[in-house]
């Protein structure tokens, strides 16, 4: 049995948490074909709420820790959300004039594309796919929609003020 890496978020500076919910996705259970690459390839629904005072903006990511690459996988990087964002719709991910605020655009993701790429691990075991929202404390991140995605996830990091997890499962073939 081989041994799952931890979360990347077990090692970043601890912050609060609040809560996030979705009719699409539950916490720890397997994601559903809509949401994988080779089958709908559309973004789950997200909703949140109990953000602290002082949130500025919100970026929404999915990401593959167990990706067979030393550094995991990045399927979604949407960025500079406006602070009273509290949802983004089932297939938000698809492009940026689906996402809120005049600001708000999609990073690159490793597929590469600027817009939620969704599940597709090898054959083998099932893989987790961790869905974060992170609140801010800067209206809008010091990236643009080339920069790497290791370098918006340093970004994030130095900018988050709280967070919210769920992760979900999927296996191919």
């Amino acid at each position: 049995m081989s041994v799952r890496p931890p979360l990347p978020y077990e090692f970043l500076p601890q912050v609060p948490s609040f809560e996030l919910t979705s009719r699409d996705l539950t916490d720890g259970a397997t994601l559903a074909d809509t949401f994988t690459y080779a089958g709908g390839n559309e973004s789950p629904q997200l909703a949140w709420s109990g953000a602290p005072a002082g949130t500025r903006s919100f970026a929404v990511t999915c990401y593959d820790p167990d990706a067979p690459t030393g550094s995991g996988w990045w399927h979604w990087l949407a960025l500079n959300l406006p602070a009273d964002t509290t949802e983004l719709a089932r297939g938000a991910g698809a492009s940026d004039g689906a996402l809120p605020g005049k600001a708000s655009f999609h990073g690159r993701n490793d597929f590469p594309g600027h817009k939620y790429d969704g599940a597709a691990p090898p054959p083998g075991p099932a893989h987790r796919y961790v869905f974060a929202v992170h609140a801010l404390d800067v209206p809008a991140l010091d990236v643009n929609p080339d920069t790497p995605a290791a370098a918006i996830g340093f970004n994030i990091t130095f900018h988050t003020i709280a967070r919210a997890l769920i992760t979900a499962e999927y296996a191919s073939g």
